[in-house]
């Protein structure tokens, strides 16, 4: 009989014991993200099991971070299959997120690009939002944008200002073959007939579709533009665009243009060299391309600012009209006191 209470006794402890294990691994399961906006949580290559746990509680805090990091650890959880980046919402159990790592079921990131002017500021953006450096990305350009025919002047006209989408841990050549396929996607036989109707290549049209952007801001006007650089082209005539000029000296925050300024020698000072610079000074837009594509015809060659600063331009087919809308701008200028 004693023997029996004991070993009744034993039992019932072990099925406290193991309800009780039960009950603190079902309360850690069941434990929710109690954030109020949603978290990233990426974790690098080579991060060992360690360096996931504190991953998992600084990004999520002790509490719910302690107990995803137990879960993942204790089911299994491998750091080959951990690598990546997820985004935690809030009210997100911890079993269920230590099974998306477990899995490595990523949440994609956004990398978005628009009112860029250099190579290197997307190599940076990218940089920024993808797990690899601007050092893989500009050597990926180098492997696929130099054989697809572009000079390194010209890779800014081989990407499309856009928001794309990319695994975190997105490799360097995936990454330029994917927004370069969106380039030559835009570039259809359609647009390529219209672009060799104006003796123009689509690095050309992106070309001058960059200077336009820089000119102006109002996207009515783009196309007015657009056709006033090609007139010139046509007479073989110096574009003379400011932005160039400021594009070769580096600094676009220059209202004023001097003697100085465009005296500046530079294959993209377009007041000393004739034609188009040697690739464009921004990234433009697809719909800016579009608007040079399908620019009206007119006879004006020459532009200058509205003296009301509105940001749209005063045109002109001869120079004797431009003097005097210049004129009228550079009072204007006077009166503002902007040197």
């Amino acid at each position: 009989m004693k023997k029996t209470k004991i070993i009744l006794i034993c039992v019932v402890a072990a099925a406290v014991v193991a309800a009780a294990a039960l009950f603190i691994a079902w309360r850690y399961a069941t434990a929710t993200f109690g954030g109020d906006e949603s978290v990233r949580v990426n974790i690098p290559a080579g991060t060992d099991a360690a360096g996931v746990r504190t991953l998992l509680r600084e990004r999520l805090g002790d509490s719910y971070g302690g107990k995803v990091a137990v879960l993942w650890d204790r089911q299994g959880g491998t750091v080959a299959k951990a690598h990546g980046s997820y985004v935690v919402e809030p009210g997100t159990e911890a079993i269920r997120l230590a099974r998306t790592i477990m899995a490595g079921r990523q949440t994609p990131v956004k990398l978005t690009y628009n009112n860029l002017r250099t190579f290197d500021q997307l190599a940076a953006r990218v940089d920024a939002v993808l797990e690899l450096d601007s050092a893989s990305f500009v050597a990926a350009c180098d492997s696929i944008l130099a054989p697809a025919g572009f000079a390194h002047e010209e890779y800014t006209a081989a990407f499309l200002p856009d928001t794309y989408e990319f695994y975190w841990t997105a490799d360097a050549s995936d990454v330029v073959s994917k927004l370069l396929a969106t380039r030559t996607r835009f570039w259809n036989d359609e647009r390529r007939a219209k672009a060799a109707e104006l003796g123009l290549t689509p690095v050309q049209v992106a070309t001058i579709a960059s200077i336009v952007e820089e000119e102006t801001n109002k996207a009515d006007e783009r196309p007015k533009v657009a056709r006033l650089y090609m007139n010139r082209l046509a007479k073989g005539m110096a574009l003379q665009a400011d932005p160039t000029v400021k594009f070769a000296i580096g600094d676009f925050s220059i209202r004023r243009l001097t003697g100085k300024h465009l005296a500046v020698q530079s294959p993209y000072n377009t007041y000393k060299v004739n034609g188009l610079p040697p690739g464009p000074i921004r990234m433009p837009e697809a719909a800016t391309l579009d608007a040079v594509l399908n620019a009206p015809e007119h006879n004006y060659i020459y532009m200058c600012a509205k003296s009301d600063f509105s940001g749209y331009h005063d045109f002109a087919e001869n120079y004797d009209r431009h003097r005097i809308n210049s004129a009228r701008y550079h009072r204007a200028l006077d009166r503002k006191g902007i040197k």
